[in-house]
């Protein structure tokens, strides 16, 4: 009887250990990345993040979609390190200088504040990186889009990459081949793109970014037809032919705060206000069916985009004794 209690215990134990190892992702250098990483070292770090965050977006509601972007801005870019937080030093070039990134990317003093809260509770413990990844997470939620349990135990470069953020971000520009085969190289599939792309369901782009559809496309002095003619003209109104580069406008005009699907909504009737947004649906059959289910079904587009991210959040992560954890985000230890 005893043993057979034993053989019962010892089946269950082993059904279970599945189970935890599912949410364990190897990473470089003999560590892997697991929700639980700090749950002894730090109990309090996702609670801390979330509260910096939730004060930052009701300070500030285009924040949300700064801390979301800025987590894209990094992982697509030696991987997700935080090697964009770094400011010039030493033979530290910047990543904020790049062409993505200057004048653009924003956010960064709320990690700090993050950092510095976490630096009071439990020093030099999480990684800038690991802050940048909880913090995309919980924008999207304040948003109202979905949530997702993030891996945690990256650790943080000592260097960054000016050519790489200038050559691996995909630009508003880009065409449909040249931002697939930037996601293509990261390990993401067609889906991510579609579904990550979602992510321009808030947020804010400059005119600089779309200009060239409103006035000459293909260098032919002639604008982007595919793009709806009555939604043109209003962009005009405040996107002149010269000038007015830094004014901005809604990414989704519909509900420019609000997490939701009416992005895919608005491709399908041609106003999406990127390039890189309408290839979706001009360029690619395959993307174009990915971009009608997630405009008619909200569920399935939060599930995937929550699935892609944590995909996205895994690209390259630094972990074991491999980059270091830094006391301030904008500098390596010295």
């Amino acid at each position: 009887m005893v043993q057979s209690k034993s053989i019962v215990l010892l089946l269950s134990l082993l059904a279970f250990v599945p189970f935890c190892m599912s949410h364990k992702i190897k990473g470089g250098g003999g560590g892997y990345l697991y929700p639980q990483f700090y749950d002894k070292s730090c109990p309090k770090a996702q609670e801390i993040v979330k509260s910096v965050v939730a004060k930052a977006v009701s300070r500030d509601p285009r924040m949300a979609a700064s801390l979301l972007r800025l987590h894209f801005h990094d992982c697509f870019v030696k991987g997700c390190d935080a090697s964009i937080l770094l400011d010039n030093a030493g033979n530290i070039i910047s990543e904020k200088g790049s062409n993505p990134n200057r004048n653009s990317a924003r956010g960064f003093e709320v990690i700090d504040e993050i950092k510095s809260a976490l630096e009071q509770v439990c020093p030099q413990t999480v990684s800038c990186a690991d802050v940048m990844a909880l913090s995309a997470r919980d924008s999207t939620v304040i948003a109202g889009g979905p949530s997702w349990v993030v891996p945690l135990g990256r650790r943080d470069a000592r260097g960054a990459s000016l050519s790489g953020s200038n050559q691996n971000i995909p630009a508003p520009n880009n065409t449909f081949q040249t931002i697939f085969t930037k996601f293509n190289l990261k390990g993401l599939d067609i889906v991510d793109l579609v579904a990550l792309s979602g992510s321009h369901t808030i947020g804010f782009s400059r005119c600089t970014s779309f200009k060239q559809r409103l006035y000459n496309q293909t260098g032919n002095g002639k604008p982007d037809f595919t793009l709806d003619q009555s939604y043109a003209a209003q962009l005009r109104s405040r996107c002149p032919k010269s000038g007015g580069d830094q004014n901005l406008f809604t990414l989704d005009y519909v509900s420019p705060f609000k997490f939701d699907n009416s992005y895919f909504k608005n491709l399908l009737a041609f106003k999406g206000l990127l390039n890189s947004d309408e290839v979706l649906v001009t360029k690619n059959q395959e993307s174009l069916q990915l971009v009608k289910q997630y405009a008619q079904n909200n569920q399935l587009f939060f599930q995937q985009f929550a699935k892609s991210m944590v995909k996205m959040g895994n690209i390259s992560p630094l972990t074991g004794f491999r980059g270091e954890i830094r006391k301030n985000c904008r500098m390596i230890n010295s």
